[in-house]
């Protein structure tokens, strides 16, 4: 796919574990996967550039990837689910009293704020109380305001409650404020490492109260005593339909099924060409020159094409909660890809075995996480861990003791001076500055990272479908990480 890994990941360097994944890494070209990306933006863009679960453009694009499939050999099932819808009209933040000034609504600065995903449509002009804050409000703090109900003892009814960003979800500061008399919500980022503005999810319908999400400055605006805001969403919530989109191999073992898997929808009202088209195209390539190359898997491979990520994982969510326990035992592991082609993007591995510190995945995800390590090593790229914290489809596997893995460029947060030295890029910019934004179009797809992370997709699945045993093993096996596997030679299995 690109020179380096060509010239640095060589047949010797990968002989040893039994498989050689160069043929199809070099068959998964970035002009081709372009190609699907770019048919994925005009269908979005013809669409009113939203690819939404239930818009026009994601059925639109969900034909083309099964059309695709389907002729590679691949039977494919389009799997029907609802899903709690939301749409917003508008919004509007502005301080009143004192010094009055506006906000930007999706704007990414320090002056923007969001509506939070399933908020409460209303308006009100009241006080703002700020949760739960030192004042005057410090940058680095580990902030947990408003996360439980103690936090509004003497709360004034009516009034806006001002959260600061942390210590639990925003469905729980929304939920506890509300209860506590609240007529709006802000809740401002941590400033701990993030400052700007951001897009949040309340995970479903539920709250009957406009809440929006805002830059940290926002929330330093509205935290003085005495002051007065005026708060308005103007949204819609309720129950749609989307497909998940499921190719299966023609061969290959299914009770020991490697399942990859990708989201195929964006944010309402954003084109989500990066985000992810990105993983979503990778994918479609790498299915479709395992179909050229004519590789017969020992392990089935499943490709998912999952819906309604960006509303809190629902389509994969659906997918999990439709198989019996057989089925969920055939699962040996999921490669999860989701953003791959950040413009000022880093590589970022799934900590599986919890090494950095995150929450730790089940069993056999260490061994998932060292085939990725071990690939990138090769090519003498340092992957950074990235921690798992529910933010994408996997969410969905973990609870059923399915290994998981996968790969990521970087979203919100800023690019460190050493990653601006190893890859190139800006550093203080967001990995993704265009991240559920309106600006996430062909343009923000960076080339150079879709070809790299797509290389290393290619690996982890050809090597994970032609392996002879399971990924899942004792503890011990799970520490030793990939040394526990036996990969298949190159004799048929007797």
């Amino acid at each position: 796919m690109i020179a380096l890994s060509a010239l640095l990941l060589s047949h010797a360097s990968l002989g040893d574990r039994g498989v050689d994944s160069s043929a199809l890494r070099e068959a998964v070209t970035q002009q081709a996967m372009m190609t699907h990306i770019t048919a994925m933006a005009s269908f979005t863009e013809a669409g009113g550039d939203s690819r939404e679960s239930s818009a026009a453009a994601y059925y639109d694009t969900a034909e083309y990837i099964a059309q695709l499939a389907s002729s590679a050999g691949f039977e494919t099932e389009l799997q029907e689910f609802d899903y709690p819808f939301f749409d917003v009209e508008s919004a509007e933040l502005a301080r009143t009293t004192p010094n009055p000034i506006s906000f930007t609504y999706r704007g990414t600065g320090d002056n923007g704020f969001f509506a939070a995903t399933y908020s409460g449509a209303g308006a009100t002009q009241a006080p703002v109380v700020a949760i739960g804050l030192e004042y005057p409000i410090h940058p680095n703090q580990d902030s947990t305001s408003g996360c439980v109900a103690g936090d509004f003892d003497d709360f004034q009814h009516g009034a806006i409650a001002l959260l600061q960003r942390g210590g639990c979800s925003f469905n729980t500061k929304a939920r506890l404020a509300e209860a506590a008399g609240a007529a709006g919500v802000v809740i401002f980022n941590s400033g701990n490492g993030r400052s700007e503005a951001f897009s949040g999810t309340l995970g479903a319908p539920g709250i009957g109260i406009p809440v929006v999400t805002t830059a940290f400055a926002v929330g330093e605006a509205l935290a003085s005593e005495n002051t007065v805001a005026w708060l308005g969403v103007d949204a819609e919530s309720g129950i749609r339909t989307s497909i998940n989109l499921i190719a299966d191999s023609p061969g290959g073992r299914d009770d020991r099924t490697v399942v990859a898997g990708a989201h195929l929808d964006s944010v309402n009202g954003v084109p989500g060409i990066q985000d992810n088209g990105s993983g979503s195209m990778a994918l479609l390539e790498i299915a479709l020159q395992m179909h050229a190359l004519e590789i017969a898997p020992r392990n089935r491979v499943r490709f998912i094409w999952f819906g309604a990520e960006e509303y809190g994982a629902f389509g994969s969510r659906h997918y999990v909660g439709t198989l019996s326990k057989r089925e969920l035992k055939d699962i040996a592991l999921y490669l999860n890809f989701d953003m791959i082609a950040s413009p000022n993007y880093a590589v970022f591995v799934y900590d599986g075995d919890a090494s950095d510190g995150g929450i730790g995945a089940p069993n056999g995800s260490g061994q998932i996480e060292r085939v990725f390590l071990d690939y990138f090593s090769a090519l003498h790229i340092k992957a950074e861990p990235a921690l798992l914290e529910g933010r994408s489809d996997y969410v969905s596997f973990t609870p059923k003791g399915i290994p998981i893995g996968g790969l990521f460029t970087g979203a919100e947060d800023l690019k460190t001076p050493a990653h601006a030295s190893q890859f190139g890029g800006t550093e203080g910019l967001a990995y993704d500055p265009c991240y559920h934004l309106a600006c996430d179009t062909l343009a923000n797809v960076n080339p150079e990272a879709l070809g790299l992370m797509a290389d290393a997709a290619a690996h982890a699945i050809l090597t994970f479908a032609m392996t002879r045993s399971a990924v899942k093993g004792s503890a011990r096996a799970n520490q030793r990480a990939h040394n526990a596997l036996t990969y298949a030679p190159e004799v048929p299995e007797q």
